[in-house]
This record gives structure tokens, C-alpha cells and sequence, in this order.
């Protein structure tokens, strides 16, 4: 019996890797927390600060300072550039393989004749220098521009005029004759095609709707990622659903992660996908929670440090309240899933090292080093559960069961 919890702060870096120079140097300088505290000197994190947050930045702040009694630790991203879709597989378990991509333009007469033939009205929306497309005048397949250039094609539907079922439909014919990583089928209600148009943006060979702009994330958010080449059978979610371990997904790792034997709520504000968490450890007795904060990664994107700062104060509340909640070997991973520093002057995910603290009556408190991968929490989640290893990670340390 015991619950494990994952909460994944999504864009909480704690400093810029050391490859950053050579594979991604305008992340040089990038340390997310660092940067909002310099942005926000007052910011206060109570319950975050008790779990060894200022432990791993090394350093106290005007409001907070390390402390003696906390178990933390930094992890690597071994996946290339700095991805949620990717970094999340990482959390689960998958080995990383060195990505690909391209830009809409390369497959968009294909897109559009495969999704013709099967029944779609189609047409191609010119930017000023690319195209994207309109599926029956309510979706538009395009770039992710938010993402690593090229890892993602987006598929971004105003679902008061399409079922988010036919989304997902055209999701499934974009992917079919894609290559690309990630192919993401998502949208939102109270938003119209033109709210979609109003937002869309050209970076280069790239063309796509910034999402948050267009306002899919505001109202009734739906989002369904289909990776390429991605074994859910090799991730510790998978491993634990199949040996009859309750598995919750809550947030953007329930739109990211596969989990066919598991529940998944898909959620996007704070305050809602802690209250998810809570309402599971206060009703299931055994059970692996994975939940994702993202609206730190939407500040992020925003380039917004005091909106940042405000969410992680919603999300440090949160913590307050599931803390009290764990009892005998429960134990909670608070982490990231790569960076998003908001000062470092563009709008894209930042390439940097995640902090891992560590709650557990019998986790043994101090620093438990650099780990070479965020799989070491799959890892220990299937060690302290007692199940087959996951493809990738090692057990940052063993904790029994009663």
C-alpha cells in the first residue's frame, strides 16, 4: 500500500545545462528560478522552501533560504533540446532518441490531399512568407511554434463549430503521413476561426497559431498529443496500470503521456489540478499520481515573470494542502520538466537541469547529487512499487512499502 506522487512544475528550471553553449547558445545564461526571483525579490514559497527549493539554487532569496531538513537534487534532460511532450516520456521511463523535424511546408500538399480524400474540405492560408491550412473552416494545420522549431505540427480546432472527436480524426490523417515528433490535436470553445487567424505567427521556415494568444486554453480545453515512434509499453505508467497499480494523470501529462490503463484528466488551471491530486490521496489508498502544472509554461511563453511568480504562489498553496495528506511511505517528487525562463528574451522552452524535491517520512534528507536523466523517477517510482524497470533510469533511492 502507499501513494507516489509526481508534480511536475512544467517549465521550472533551476539553471542552463552545461552542453547549452555548444547545442542551443541562446539558452546561455537561463536559470527560470533564479530570474523570477530577481523579478520578483518579494515572492514567497513556504511550502516549497520546506521541501529544499532554495537548496538547489543554492543560494537565499529576500523572502527564502535553504534549509537543513530537505531531500533534493537537480536532474539532467537527456532528450535533446528542452520539450514537454519529450521531457514527459523521459519522466515515464523512455529512453530518448535524437529528434527530427521539418517545417508544415514540406508536407503540406500531402496533409491536404490525404485529408481530401477523406472527405475534408481543405484550403491553404497564405502568411506573408508560408502557408497553412484550413480543414472545414474551423481547424487549421500548421507549425508549433512554441515548441523546438520543427518538432510539432499542430492541429488547432474552434470545437463550438467541429466535434473534438473530428479533430482528433484529422489529428490521426495529419499524423499518418508525418514524420515529425509530435503531431498535437487540441482546441478549445468560445473561439472562432478568426480568433485563430488573429493569431498566428511566421519565426523563419515556420508558420502556426500561438495557442495561448488565439484563447484555446481559456474555456473547455481539449488536447490529445500523438507521438512518433513512442512504446508506452516500456513506461513505468504502463508497467504499474498493467500490474493492477491505480494510475492518475492529471493536467498536460494526461495529453501527453498514453495511458490505456489508467485515468486521464486533462486540466490546465493550478488550482484545479492540485484539487485533482488532493481528492486522490484522500480517496485512493495505493495509487501513482503524475500531475502537471502548465500555467508556469504558459507565463513562460508570455515572457511573463509577475504572472509566473503568481502561479507558482497558487501552486505552492496547493502543495501546502497535499503535504498533510501523505502518511506512512507516501512520497511526492516535485520537479520539472525542462526550463522556461521568462527574462531570457525569447518565448521559447529553455534547455535547463530540473530540481527534484523529495517528501517521505523514510527518505533519507540531504542532496541526492545530479542525476543523468529524469527517468531516475520512473525508476524509483517502479523500484518503491516493486515492478519491472522502465526502459530508461535508475532508482534515485529505495524506499519500502509497508
Amino acid at each position: 500500500m502507499g501513494r507516489f506522487v509526481v508534480l511536475v512544475l512544467d517549465g521550472f528550471g533551476v539553471g542552463a545545462m552545461e552542453d547549452v553553449p555548444m547545442v542551443r547558445p541562446t539558452d546561455c545564461g537561463a536559470n527560470t528560478l533564479l530570474h523570477l526571483l530577481e523579478a520578483t525579490p518579494n515572492l514567497k514559497l513556504p511550502n516549497l522552501e520546506k521541501l529544499g527549493l532554495m537548496n538547489v539554487l543554492g543560494k537565499k532569496s529576500a523572502q527564502m533560504k535553504p534549509v537543513n531538513t530537505a531531500t533534493y537534487g537537480w536532474a539532467n534532460l537527456m532528450h535533446d533540446g528542452a520539450d514537454t511532450f519529450f521531457g514527459h516520456q523521459e519522466i515515464m521511463g523512455t529512453l530518448p532518441v535524437k529528434p527530427f523535424g521539418e517545417p508544415i511546408a514540406s508536407k503540406l500538399a500531402c496533409i491536404a490531399q490525404t485529408l481530401r480524400n477523406h472527405g475534408f474540405s481543405v484550403r491553404e492560408q497564405c502568411g506573408e512568407k508560408q502557408s497553412f491550412l484550413i480543414v472545414n473552416e474551423a481547424v487549421t494545420v500548421a507549425d508549433n511554434i512554441e515548441c523546438d522549431p520543427g518538432q510539432a505540427f499542430n492541429v488547432t480546432a474552434a470545437i463550438d463549430f467541429i466535434p473534438f472527436e473530428t479533430v482528433l480524426e484529422i489529428g490521426k490523417l495529419v499524423r499518418s503521413v508525418s514524420v515529425v515528433p509530435r503531431v498535437i490535436a487540441f482546441g478549445g470553445r468560445h473561439v472562432t476561426l478568426q480568433n485563430l487567424l488573429d493569431a498566428v505567427e511566421e519565426q523563419g521556415d515556420y508558420i502556426g497559431i500561438n495557442a495561448p494568444r488565439s484563447g484555446v486554453y481559456n474555456s473547455d480545453y481539449h488536447c490529445i498529443h500523438l507521438g512518433y515512434g513512442v512504446d508506452p509499453a516500456v513506461q513505468v505508467s504502463t508497467i504499474l496500470g498493467k500490474a493492477g497499480v491505480p494510475v492518475f494523470l492529471f493536467g498536460k501529462a494526461a495529453d501527453v503521456i498514453q495511458n490505456e490503463y489508467g485515468v486521464s484528466q486533462s486540466i490546465v488551471p493550478t488550482q484545479e489540478v492540485l484539487q485533482a491530486t488532493k481528492h486522490i490521496l484522500q480517496k485512493e489508498e495505493t495509487a501513482f499520481i503524475c500531475a502537471n502544472v502548465q500555467e508556469t509554461d504558459l507565463c513562460g511563453h508570455r515572457q511573463r515573470a509577475d504572472m509566473y511568480a503568481k502561479i507558482l504562489q497558487i501552486a505552492d498553496a496547493g502543495i501546502g494542502e497535499i503535504v498533510p495528506l501523505l502518511q506512512g511511505n507516501d512520497v511526492l517528487i516535485v520537479m520539472a520538466d525542462h526550463g522556461n525562463d521568462p527574462t531570457i528574451g525569447h518565448p521559447h522552452h529553455t534547455r535547463e537541469r530540473v530540481p527534484l524535491l523529495i517528501y517521505g517520512a523514510h527518505c533519507k534528507q540531504g542532496c541526492v547529487g545530479v542525476r543523468s536523466t529524469l527517468s531516475d523517477v520512473a525508476a524509483t517510482a517502479a523500484a518503491y512499487f516493486e515492478v519491472a524497470m522502465p526502459q530508461n533510469g535508475t532508482p534515485i533511492m529505495q524506499i519500502q512499502r509497508l
